[in-house]
């Protein structure tokens, strides 16, 4: 009878080890998890303002690309060449004189 009552007390405390090891198993995969969707959550959020940002580059480009399609269309090409040779450039005429206010900084 002591035999039957040891082999049950190393059953107990084997199933225990292994009831207890289950359970740690599964708070460690539940812990893993939640850190798992925390991390994916942030980084989707992150990846959504890079998009929004990106959306805007796209739009100014469209429509800057929509002003020079403009602009090749119209047979006013040297008009918009002056244009930018004299606001993007700093170019000007031979005989023209510029003033420029030099007192707001």
């Amino acid at each position: 009878m002591e035999t039957t009552l040891a082999k049950k007390s190393k059953r107990t405390k084997k199933s225990l080890f292994n009831g207890l090891l289950v359970k740690l198993l599964a708070l460690a995969i539940g812990v893993g998890c939640a850190v798992t969707i925390v991390t994916v959550n942030r980084d989707c959020t992150e990846k959504e303002s890079e998009l929004s940002g990106i959306q805007e580059k796209i739009n100014k480009i469209e429509a800057d690309n929509s002003e020079l399609q403009r602009v090749l269309d119209s047979d006013d090409l040297s008009a918009y060449i002056e244009k930018v040779a004299m606001e993007e450039h700093g170019y000007a005429y031979s005989d023209e004189r510029r003033f420029y206010d030099t007192s707001r900084d």
